[in-house]
């Protein structure tokens, strides 16, 4: 990880949000004191429609309404 001062990382800025874009991490510092890491986020994970599927069909079998009516429940929440 690259270290780099506050004033370099305010005076390159875009240059080095093209370099995170591309995956580095820069560790900025003020007087020597770490005090931000401009990382790329986290990736999100993709999920394929069949799982999406299967993990909805788990929710909605581990989770009834025990005699709970749906439309009940929606039209109570529209008064």
């Amino acid at each position: 990880m690259e270290t780099i001062g506050v004033y370099e990382a305010k005076t390159h800025l875009p240059k080095l949000l093209e370099r995170v874009s591309k995956g580095e991490c820069i560790l900025i510092t003020k007087h020597g004191v770490p005090i931000a890491v401009l990382q790329p986020p986290p990736q999100k994970k993709q999920m394929t429609p069949q799982k999406v599927i299967v993990q909805l069909r788990e929710f909605r079998n581990m989770n009834r309404l025990n005699g709970l009516s749906l439309k009940k429940m929606i039209e109570e929440g529209r008064r």
